[in-house]
């Protein structure tokens, strides 16, 4: 039977706790204003945990269990998570570090439709949080990483607390590679590049002293995840734009990066546009006037340039529109080219300089327009029509 809310808790070796927690969580939800069920997530258990999850399932109608032959907290969750016919997905850790009492304003705005996921934050500053020295620098040291690395707004990537709703699910699910514990990282990360909602809640948070994780180990896998995630990003593979506009969440930076990415790129892409016109600037500068050599050195680049921009500056990939974007490059350059070519016009006007001065008067005229690329390109050459 269908239900709005689907509270999956992962589990793994967890036979001393399981069916306590199981029975709280069901006794909390039972004062939630929705229907809802409760679906453990077996993790290759290798102890009791089977047995007891199925007991627990034979008991009551609004529990449901879910083997899987290998482990991975991701792996569990896609699993789940993708076969719910439940409007709100939820995620817990076994161990009910989180106080119930912040599910129901974790939950709410996903049912009412103002946002798409929603996570506990444990780093938020009216949340009340008990662990050791050791996981709380661990943990503060991680999410500055996603801060500067991956540009990640949201606080808090990996407490054990977080929902979503269905239909973002199906749409983010296929894009998150990982199966363990980067997931919650690259749901979110994907989520929020692709314009999606992120409601914060503050929790009450106990640390589990007997919890297995090795979290050495986890932070360099995490840190992996990371590196290949934040690759993705820049190279522009994942369709962030499609799913943000399939969802209802567009935005002028959804499948395209924030503006300080976008210019970063832009920087990088402009560096080396500007070294080859200045070498090719060089080479025909050799066999024909200056004037020339400038017009067939920005010809050249500039469509390499408009190429590099619109894959990794943009993220814009595919056929479609590659011919206008070529042709509105053009008519980019053709600025460029009045402004160079009346910078030629000036220095050959006050003295008779040789190619030196041409390439250092020439190479400042390029920069001087740069921002006015960059302006185009966003505004104007590469908006989806």
């Amino acid at each position: 039977m269908a239900t709005v809310l689907d509270v999956v808790i992962p589990v793994y070796d967890e036979e001393a706790q399981l069916e306590a927690s199981v029975t709280r969580v069901l006794e909390h939800l039972r004062t939630l204003p929705w229907s809802a069920r409760v679906t453990i997530a077996d993790n290759a258990s290798t102890d009791q945990t089977a047995l007891i999850a199925r007991r627990l399932a034979h008991a009551h109608a609004d529990v449901e269990v879910v083997h899987l032959a290998e482990k991975g907290r991701g792996r569990a969750l896609k699993r789940v998570w993708h076969a719910s016919t439940s409007d709100v997905l939820v995620y817990m850790d076994v161990d009910l570090s989180t106080d119930l009492a912040a599910l129901l304003p974790l939950v709410a705005p996903l049912v009412s439709g103002h946002s798409d996921l929603a996570i506990g934050s444990r780093l938020a500053r009216t949340s009340r949080v008990q662990r050791g020295a050791k996981r709380e620098l661990i943990s503060r040291g991680y999410n500055l990483v996603l801060r500067q690395a991956l540009r990640a707004r949201f606080s808090d990537a990996q407490c054990g607390f977080k929902a979503i709703r269905q239909d973002a699910a199906r749409e983010l699910l296929p894009l998150v590679r990982d199966d363990a514990w980067f997931f919650d990282t690259e749901l979110l990360v994907v989520a929020e590049r692709a314009g999606l909602r992120i409601h914060e809640v503050p929790v009450d948070w106990v640390d589990d002293p007997d919890s297995s994780v090795d979290l050495v180990r986890t932070a360099l896998e995490d840190l992996r995840g990371v590196a290949r995630l934040g690759t993705a990003l820049l190279r522009g593979t994942l369709p962030l734009r499609e799913v943000g506009e399939r969802l209802g969440r567009t935005s002028a930076e959804a499948g395209r990066g924030r503006l300080g990415l976008q210019l970063g790129m832009f920087v990088l892409v402009g560096v080396a546009s500007t070294l080859a016109y200045a070498l090719l600037f060089v080479l025909l500068r050799t066999t024909m006037s200056p004037w020339w050599a400038n017009a067939l050195a920005l010809l050249a680049t500039a469509v390499a340039n408009t190429a590099a921009n619109r894959r990794f500056t943009f993220g814009v990939r595919g056929r479609r529109d590659v011919v206008r974007h070529q042709v509105q490059g053009l008519v980019v350059l053709a600025v460029g080219l009045a402004v160079t070519t009346g910078a030629l016009h000036l220095l050959h006007g006050v003295s008779d300089p040789g190619p030196t001065a041409e390439v250092v008067v020439l190479t400042a005229a390029n920069l001087a327009v740069t921002v006015l690329r960059f302006v185009a390109l966003r505004l104007w050459v590469f908006v989806r029509r």
